[in-house]
């Protein structure tokens, strides 16, 4: 252990002493003299062996001049268990258990930049353990969509809440000498179609939506690797498009770095080559010999090859290997890892609504534990983003344990959970349709659980969803609860009014039976390793609930924007995941020309993005619909008092100061957060949008003067006439509050 720490030691030093005034971006640049010196001394074919995969979580270095391989490592939320070497299945080593942290909607949902640091500082050094040199992580995507198969893997409906925790998630993996490799670039929003589907959306939505959590993590942050992702923007594959990769983020942003293809997620040899593309992951297809060919034939340069070797090189030289003899000799999981997971947990955990059933009270002597989703472990599943936990505490086992001698603990299942049906080969990427999430509740199960409620204190019903409902490669045909719960909570409610409910789910759920049938409603998330620990804590009143929503529940699906604007699902009936499709066993036996020219026969799936940037709770504040619970919403066991708000304008930002006090008889964190309005603009904008935020902690009845800072820059918008950031000046209402459907405060200030 002493060896393993030297060595990190060593890494994190190395890092910090490139430090100085130069950007992060540059700081990749200070060895490329050294790196221009080894790639004069390397055969072409040496050249191009770097531009694809090694094996299924490696590229690969040049041995005869000490250049290291590239190792990778799934996925953004813990450490995937080692793999075999040219497929996901397991390979069964017994130190590869790694810390489970709560997944990117949970981390959202703390509004924590010092935890989502932490978060990264936890996943960089479990990677360095295992001599991993870049994460596949974090994932930052946008969510636009309810129903979205990865969710739980991206962070928030909002652009700047998601870009301020990319950026610090980045920082704290790279700080601890593991790369990020930030994903999906870009506006990968929906997993139907997700290998072919065009996103097709105007320049300002872009800009101000859905590239901003990159932007940050890449210009302030130094994120070393982008991941292209499957599908096309405007026409153009992700991995060889020009406005994305060459235009935007090596030309305007500035990236040093490289990138690599998600897996399978390469195209072609010249698209790859020409627009922005380093490795393709996984094969040589189209980055091995067809690069080597197409130089002989002067379609490409070895110049060309020569500077996606330097972009590799910048990484590798900044990311020190970890020595063979060093890796893998520890277990992969930490107890400062496993620490930060639980700290994450407790602080997302939402209270939707309490009518005075929680936190648990001390004379509540039997707890009628009720659901599936109180046992069920949530570290494994959703496809590509599995981790193989070293151990995780269920909801029912943190109960149980916090409860104590003297309180009687029961538990019934109330309904069937669905199971996962996988491809037909261990290297399937897609899944197989999974099972309908409208079967009916089963009457023995619910009888079962309605007789266990009668004479107990106390009912928590555990409903929500579950990683064969929320998955990779496939989006949810609905929000409703499954498997019969709507049917169950009735029936539960009808037998003890004593009842709260916590959610278990990546994404929103439809409440609309739920939330009259349930007193107090906890979303509970896919809360990692310690997530039965931080649940028990909050139910019981240990610590206060603190965590706000990341996103908007809807009261029913057609109220959010893609829906309610008809663009999606493909209104022109492109069916089927094209995706799922490439790894269908005849289609996998195709030759490359026979794979294009089937794929190319099948229908073009298009997700037309003309709800534009009202997006999630831009569209319900300003087309006036009312969520079921609004972005930023979440209550606390004590109240908040907001006073004295003021709003300052300088050259830099907007600063703006208030004062919160904790009105309650205990310690509880409150999330204060900044929206701005124009109502006198001339520009088209949506009714607010969040610009600040600031977790806040204050003891029993204390006071804190608040001081927020909206940089000037974020106050812009993208005008599509010049192709440039504008400011637009004028008046500028400060709004300031505990939810975007609770604000407080208001002051004005002039730009």
């Amino acid at each position: 252990m002493k060896k393993i720490a030297l060595f990190l030691a060593s890494a994190v030093l190395a890092a910090a002493a490139c430090s100085g005034p130069l950007s992060p971006q540059d700081k990749l640049t200070v060895n490329d003299k050294k790196i221009n010196d080894l790639i004069a001394q390397m055969t072409l074919e040496e050249k191009v062996n770097m531009l694809h995969s090694k094996t299924n979580m490696s590229s690969a270095g040049v041995e005869r001049l000490g250049i290291a391989d590239m190792n990778y490592a799934d996925g953004p939320f813990g450490i995937r268990e080692e793999g075999q070497p040219n497929g996901f299945m397991s390979a069964g080593w017994t130190l590869d258990s790694a810390t489970y942290f709560p997944t990117g909607s949970a981390l959202a949902a703390t509004w924590s930049e010092e935890l989502a640091y932490k978060y990264g500082t936890g996943m960089g050094k479990e990677a360095r353990l295992r001599g991993k040199d870049v994460i596949l992580g974090p994932a930052v995507n946008i969510q636009r969509l309810p129903v979205g198969g990865r969710t739980y893997e991206y962070l928030s409906e909002d652009p700047i809440l998601s870009a301020a925790l990319a950026l610090k998630y980045t920082k704290g993996c790279q700080d601890e000498g593991t790369a990020v490799c930030i994903k999906h670039f870009a506006v990968n929003n929906q997993e139907t179609n997700r290998g072919s589907v065009d996103a097709q959306l105007d320049e300002r939505t872009l800009r101000e939506i859905y590239l901003k959590p990159f932007e940050r993590a890449i210009i302030e942050g130094g994120a070393m690797s982008v991941m292209p992702a499957y599908n096309k923007v405007n026409g153009d594959y992700c991995s060889e498009n020009e406005h994305l990769l060459n235009e935007i983020l090596r030309g305007e942003w500035g990236f040093k770095g490289f990138t690599v293809s998600d897996w399978g997620g390469t195209h072609s040899t010249m698209g790859a080559m020409l627009h922005g593309l380093n490795v393709q992951m996984t094969g040589d297809n189209y980055l091995g010999q067809p690069v080597i060919d197409s130089i002989a034939t002067g379609a490409l340069t070895e110049d060309l090859v020569d500077e996606k070797v330097r972009q590799i090189l910048r990484v590798r030289f900044a990311i020190q290997p970890v020595p063979a003899d060093v890796a893998n000799t520890v277990m992969t999981s930490q107890p400062e890892s496993q620490q930060i997971a639980k700290e994450v947990a407790e602080k997302s955990i939402v209270l939707l609504k309490n009518q005075g059933i929680l936190p648990i009270a001390k004379d509540v002597k039997k707890i009628a534990v009720i659901g599936q989703n109180a046992v069920l472990k949530t570290q494994s599943g959703g496809m590509g983003a599995g981790v193989k936990a070293l151990y995780e505490v269920t909801p029912l086992e943190g109960i149980c344990k916090r409860a104590g001698e003297g309180v009687e603990v029961t538990y019934a299942p109330g309904y069937k959970t669905i199971s996962f049906r996988w491809g037909p080969a261990p290297a399937t990427l897609a899944p197989l349709e999974a099972r309908s999430n409208d079967e009916p509740a089963d009457p023995k199960l619910v009888a079962e659980a309605v007789a266990l409620t009668k004479d107990a204190d106390l009912v928590i019903f555990f409903g929500g969803t579950n990683k064969s409902i929320e998955t990779e490669g496939s989006d949810r045909k609905n929000i409703k609860l499954p498997c019969g719960q709507e049917e169950l909570i009735q029936a539960l409610y009808a037998a003890n009014k004593n009842l709260a409910t916590v959610l278990i789910s990546g994404g929103p759920t439809d409440l609309q039976v739920l939330e009259p049938n349930s007193p107090a409603i906890v979303q509970g998330w896919w809360n990692g390793t310690e997530g039965g620990t931080a649940l028990a804590e909050v139910l019981f009143g240990d610590i206060a609930p603190s965590g706000k929503l990341p996103f908007t529940f809807p009261v029913k699906l057609e109220d959010s924007p893609a829906y309610a604007m008809g663009n999606f699902p493909d209104p022109n009936g492109a069916g089927g995941d094209l995706f799922s499709l490439m790894f269908r066993p005849d289609v996998l036996k195709m030759s490359n020309e026979e794979r294009q020219a089937f794929l190319a026969s099948l229908p073009k799936p298009v997700s037309k993005y003309t709800e534009r940037f009202y997006v999630g709770y831009r569209w319900y504040d300003t087309k006036e619909v009312k969520p079921m619970y609004a972005f930023g919403h979440g209550l606390s066991y004590v109240t908040f008092d907001y006073s004295d708000v003021k709003a300052q304008a300088s050259k830099e930002n907007v600063q703006v100061s208030l004062t919160v006090k904790n009105e309650g008889s205990m310690p509880a964190d409150e999330v204060v957060q900044v929206y701005v309005a124009r109502p006198e603009s001339k520009v088209e904008w949506p009714a607010k949008e969040l610009k600040a935020f600031q977790r806040v902690s204050l003891k029993a009845g204390e006071l804190k003067k608040v001081t927020l800072n909206v940089p000037m820059k974020e106050l812009r918008y993208w005008n599509e006439e010049s192709n440039a950031w504008e400011l637009e000046h004028g008046k500028l209402q400060v709004l300031v509050g505990s939810a975007s459907d609770d604000i407080r405060l208001n002051t004005d200030v002039t730009i």
